[in-house]
């Protein structure tokens, strides 16, 4: 599949089927996100993979939307921002990061046939409390992943003359 192909094919998946991803599924995106590059390669994140039907209660406090505990698996990205790599101007970078990874995370569900959504929107508190990764980790963004109930999306998105500046 071409990249652009793929990019296309992703959609934000709000309702899943009820069945299981496969481990080796899992283990190429876990693969994926460790592949993703990192600001000066620091690669201070860590990923949590979350079983939805052991954790709903506790993922209902993080964000209580029913798609969210839908699928089977959630995966969080944390950050740790005391190991990133900071710019001269003070920027850090951990932030940054963490999309890049996440976003490894989509497009490689995505390839194998799955369904993410992308969640940015959650109680970080409940999620830092609830995940116990302890001082210096900051919950950045989690997406459910599963098997898409079928839907016939179209995507509304900018025109390349509103977004593109050429100098």
């Amino acid at each position: 599949m071409e990249f652009l192909d793929l990019v296309e094919k992703r959609y934000s998946v709000r309702e899943y089927k009820d069945e299981v991803v496969e481990d080796e599924k899992l283990k190429k995106i876990l693969k994926a996100a460790l592949l993703a590059p990192t600001a000066h390669n620091k690669q201070a994140f860590k990923i949590v993979v979350i079983n939805t039907k052991e954790h709903q209660e506790e993922l209902k406090k993080i964000y209580p939307s029913p798609y969210f505990i839908q699928a089977p698996i959630v995966l969080g990205i944390f950050s740790i921002p005391g190991e990133s790599w900071v710019r001269k101007d003070g920027k850090n970078y951990a932030d940054v990061d963490a999309a890049i990874v996440m976003d490894h995370i989509v497009m490689e569900a995505t390839a194998l046939g799955l369904g993410t959504c992308w969640i940015a929107n959650f109680n970080s508190i409940a999620a830092s409390e609830i995940i116990g990764l302890g001082e210096g980790y900051e919950p950045i963004v989690f997406t459910p992943i599963g098997y898409a109930e079928p839907k016939d999306l179209k995507k509304i998105r900018k025109t390349l003359e509103e977004i593109v500046v050429y100098l």
